[in-house]
């Protein structure tokens, strides 16, 4: 399965360390439904019991990008709550996370494969 979604999701350091966590919440259940209104419309199969979850970041500018700060936190609740992955747990997925550059087309896409299991 694979979800494309306009933009990209703001960084974990834009909320470290505030007091006010209301732009947090907010950006978690915008990008939370984002993810599963993608979902739905792809029309998921059945959930996998181990996936590998690929997120590909194609920010708008150069700029340095650390990716730790954009470890799909967002994301992956988005599609543990679509069914799309069974948890985002490390006995459920692998995770990479990549960045690009489109200045035209900022995105971020995301692709869940089944993986088998061990």
């Amino acid at each position: 399965m694979k979800i494309v979604l306009k933009g990209v999701p703001p960084s974990l350091n834009r909320f470290a360390g505030r007091l006010n966590n209301w732009e947090y919440r907010n950006a978690k259940k915008q990008w939370t439904d984002a993810v599963q209104w993608a979902c739905r419309a792809e029309k998921a199969r059945e959930t996998p019991e181990k996936a590998l979850v690929r997120i590909d970041y194609f920010f708008p500018d150069k700029r340095r990008h650390d990716a730790d700060n954009y470890c799909g936190k967002l994301l992956l609740d988005g599609l543990t709550k679509a069914g799309a992955i069974k948890d985002d747990d490390f006995s459920h997925i692998a995770l990479v996370v990549y960045g690009h550059v489109d200045k035209v087309d900022p995105r971020t896409e995301i692709t869940v494969t089944r993986m088998w299991a061990e």
